[in-house]
């Protein structure tokens, strides 16, 4: 408590209500794959297709990650986490040593290429006319395939703040290497990087995509980016179809999803199927052989047809990129508490197999989410299952459900950690959470007349008794009634008699 020592007015600044609770993201995508170029075993922050292709490069053969970064945005998404994996680190970088422009027979320094391989040799670097002239000031210019270019301007091989070898410490390009002492500027001129050996993806193992937490590699580096709310490896069936991998490394890849994704507790895995299927191999596959007991992962089946740019033709892709985009589209069109099916599939030309309605009727139990085509409706996503045999957590959209107000509730609670534990940080803590579950049945997400049918929290004597606060801990019990889909949507029509009745 503030000191009055001296007569006067005092104004202070003191704590009114209850502090806000402000829903997180639920709509952020991360995908895993093979690229043309780009950090590898890096999340790398896209917002749309232009970012993606200076990034990491346009379609590629034997790929599927750019088709599904460009159906996620397509079919909705607005942010994405992109992870590239299966690039040869081994294979040499791209170099140019630039020319002095005193001393013909020396270079006054050395740019290599950032990223291993053939990508480099796409960089060309052009030294000219500085906006302030000045003695051996130059200004440089990187430009890759074209497209993507660093400007660097006033700078010089002199010490200070326009030193080149500091201006270009945040370039995603290139970096440069000394060769001599010299202070002089190179010479003017545009050159192209040149010597950067063959990448891409040679081999890639289960282990890789993986990858490890410490290092932040594969999955691993996504446990640091914790507005992932969705993971898919589109890829995984590229490998599998050129021999790469076999059912196995995909299930051990599908199973590691899985695994960070129960780890995380705040997202969810868009799985793939083995391509070529029919309804009954599919069904073996996901019960017999795949076997996946899951609350944090869904299916989709089968794969869809779409323009591959490369091929000039249409081809099938996985469904894992489009389907995230609808999640993200039905997200904020709606709410995650709609469950993200009934919604068009964009891009999709048509389907690798027409299913029947016996057909689905096998593989909806099973948890397998088909995608359909009905005469005059377009593609349309057919299921919102997980992947659980918990009834309680069957519907793909209680569970983003819980992970939004999970999430939300941890993010907007922060301030009460190593407050008093008293009554009143109690009654304050209830407050807080009451209006924001107000706010979520306002939305139509819980379900109940009232905000009292929909959801209750207690924080009293009764669930924090001595013993618990001598252990430091604050215990607020939350129940919530989720809003769950119409699946089965069933008319009971009956026909009746009107009535007559004789009347004298």
């Amino acid at each position: 408590m503030p000191q009055y020592l001296s007569p006067g007015v005092y104004v202070e600044e003191v704590e009114a209500g209850s502090r806000p609770i402000e829903g997180v993201g639920t709509a952020v995508a991360a995908f895993v794959g093979l690229a043309q170029r780009g950090p590898a075993n890096s999340p790398v922050l896209v917002t749309n297709w232009n970012q993606f292709t200076a990034a990491f490069g346009d379609f590629m053969e034997g790929s599927y990650l750019a088709h599904a970064v460009y159906g996620y945005f397509l079919n909705g998404g607005g942010a994405a986490y992109v992870v590239r994996v299966g690039a040869d680190e081994a294979a040499p970088p791209a170099r140019l040593e630039l020319p002095s422009s005193t001393d013909k027979g020396t270079a006054a320094f050395r740019v290599v290429a950032l990223e291993a391989g053939a990508a480099g040799n796409e960089i060309t670097v052009e030294v000219a006319d500085p906006s302030e002239p000045g003695e051996g000031v130059f200004k440089l210019v990187v430009l890759r395939a074209g497209k993507e270019e660093e400007v660097y301007d006033n700078v010089s091989l002199k010490k200070g703040r326009q030193n080149v070898f500091t201006a270009t410490r945040t370039s995603r390009l290139i970096k440069l290497e000394e060769t001599t002492k010299s202070d002089l500027a190179p010479a003017p001129g545009k050159l192209s990087l040149a010597g950067g050996g063959v990448s891409g993806a040679v081999r890639v193992t289960p282990s890789e995509y993986v990858g490890d937490a410490a290092d932040r590699t594969g999955f691993g580096g996504l446990e640091a980016v914790d507005e992932v709310t969705m993971v898919a490896a589109p890829d995984l069936m590229a490998l599998y179809q050129r021999g790469v991998l076999d059912l196995e490394g995909v299930k051990a890849v599908q199973l590691a999803m899985i695994a960070h994704c129960e780890l995380m507790g705040d997202r969810v895995a868009i799985l793939d199927a083995p391509p070529g299927y029919d309804a009954q191999q599919i069904k073996e596959w996901r019960v017999d052989k795949a076997g996946y007991d899951s609350k944090y992962a869904t299916l989709y089946w089968p794969w869809i047809k779409v323009f591959d740019p490369v091929a000039g033709q249409a081809a099938f892709v996985p469904p894992s990129g489009h389907m995230a985009g609808i999640w993200a589209r039905s997200d904020g069109e709606r709410g995650v508490h709609k469950a993200p099916a009934n919604e068009i599939v964009r891009g999709a030309i048509a389907l690798e197999l027409q299913l029947t309605k016996a057909e689905h009727d096998l593989l909806n139990p099973a948890g397998i989410n088909c995608i359909r085509a009905f005469p005059g409706r377009g593609i349309r996503v057919w299921g919102a299952r997980t992947l659980s045999s918990d009834p309680a957590w069957r519907y793909l959209n209680i569970r983003r459900l819980f992970n939004y107000l999970e999430e939300s509730i941890l993010q907007g609670t922060q301030w009460v950690v190593f407050e008093p534990n008293d009554m009143a940080l109690w009654e304050r803590v209830k407050r807080t959470a009451n209006a924001f579950l107000v706010r979520v049945w306002r939305d139509g997400a819980l379900f109940g007349g009232s905000p009292g049918e929909a959801f209750f929290v207690k924080v009293d004597g009764e669930n924090n008794t001595a013993e618990t606060m001598d252990a430091g801990q604050l215990i607020i019990d939350i129940g919530v009634a989720p809003v769950k889909p119409a699946e089965f949507v069933i008319f009971r029509i009956a026909q009746f008699s009107g009535g007559t009745s004789l009347a004298e």
